[in-house]
């Protein structure tokens, strides 16, 4: 990762495209879990240390929603293992990804398609691992994402480290730059 020069987000080059780390896009009041632990709710997914994560409550599913302020092209996600793959067992491994769903519940998910879907495996959500390439087309003008994970490795709850999004903003058009031609 490149260092990001001040008051802009870091940058990474995938593809020989340049993209931003999203993170500073996230809008903290529009985001949410269910069945997510009060001891590691999803606000821990965008701190940077995978110790103290999220996790599950209940069972092994569990629901992430994250809006952006304004729309946004992903360009993929990079999915991180709890406290560096201590409990293998609790790695989610189907993972459904839902654009533009507000208020997705466990009601919801098995009728509504996914945009996407992952089946990941330990190798996927090392650190050191690339992000996963999401369907292009269908992530270009993105206001909110929602992350079902559907099953993990075994264990009785899932956990997640950490939770990246990769891509640019998009080019909008300031209407009141345009002169009035007479």
């Amino acid at each position: 990762m490149q260092a990001a020069a001040a008051g802009q987000a870091p940058s990474i080059e995938q593809e020989g495209k340049v993209l931003t780390d999203l993170s500073d896009k996230i809008d903290k009041t529009g985001c949410y879990a269910r069945n997510e632990s009060s001891q590691y709710p999803m606000t821990n997914l965008f701190i940077g240390d995978t110790r103290i994560g999220c996790k599950s409550d209940a069972d092994e599913q569990l629901i992430i929603h994250v809006a952006f302020v304004e729309f946004v092209k992903v360009h993929s996600i990079k999915f991180t293992e709890f406290n560096r793959g201590a409990e293998p067992e609790n790695n989610p491994t189907v993972v459904k990804i839902f654009v533009n769903r507000v208020n997705l519940g466990f009601e919801d998910v098995d009728d509504v398609d996914p945009t996407q879907e992952f089946e990941l495996g330990a190798e996927d959500l090392r650190e050191s691992s690339d992000p996963c390439l999401l369907k292009f087309v269908k992530f270009q003008r993105v206001k909110s994402i929602t992350l079902f994970i559907e099953d993990n490795a075994g264990g009785d709850v899932s956990a997640l480290g950490g939770l990246q999004f990769l891509g640019k903003t998009l080019a909008t058009t300031n209407m009141n730059d345009f002169k009035k031609q007479g």
